[in-house]
């Protein structure tokens, strides 16, 4: 063979192509020869140099300064958890309908109010809760295993009385609203009540 080459490694190519552009000649690190240098340094050893080196270059330079996160306790260290980083993104991301049906309707009976009340009929509230209560009865019989489900059942009825009471409550103050803001137009010129309708 004419002369032997050095293998090809592809993110060393680019970092070395990364410091000759961001890098002034006079501070770049000195590269080691392909197989040893003088010292006798395997390729190894002089790439992890190299890099030690770039490191303490850009440290100097701030380029790690202000990083977000910095100076923030990490968390999670107590107690290690193998599945940290996924109930971290359910958290973060808000993802429903995952993870162990005693957390997930845990989860899902502290927002069953405010689904009752996007409903219109009666029967819909009825539908609504006898599948969550349905559901509840499932999960106490652990037949798939799992933490206990301490979720309370939904009385129907009750329920249903509570969901009414809402609906005429937010009905009255719609209705209050609504009579406010006449009175407030009707208290206004004529220029002024073209003027707001127009803004409308």
């Amino acid at each position: 063979m004419a002369g032997s080459r050095e293998p090809s490694d592809t993110p060393l190519n680019v970092a070395r192509y990364k410091i000759e552009r961001e890098i002034p000649a006079d501070e770049r690190p000195e590269t080691p020869e392909p197989d040893t240098n003088e010292a006798g340094q395997s390729m190894m050893e002089a790439r992890a140099q190299f890099v030690e080196i770039s490191i303490q270059q850009a440290m100097r330079r701030g380029d790690f300064d202000n990083l977000p996160g910095s100076g923030k306790p990490l968390t999670g260290l107590d107690n290690y958890d193998p599945d940290w980083w996924i109930k971290q993104k359910i958290e973060r991301e808000q993802i429903t309908g995952l993870g162990p049906p005693a957390l997930t309707l845990r989860t899902e009976d502290a927002g069953l109010d405010a689904r009752l009340d996007a409903v219109f009929s009666e029967a819909q509230v009825r539908e609504l809760l006898d599948d969550f209560n349905r559901r509840v009865i499932d999960a106490r019989r652990q037949l798939r295993g799992g933490p206990p489900v301490v979720t309370a059942l939904r009385d129907v009825d009750a329920e249903l009385a509570r969901w009414r009471e809402r609906r005429e409550t937010a009905r009255r103050e719609r209705a209050e609203a609504r009579e406010r803001e006449e009175a407030a137009l009707a208290a206004m010129t004529w220029r002024q009540r073209r003027r707001a309708k127009r803004e409308r």
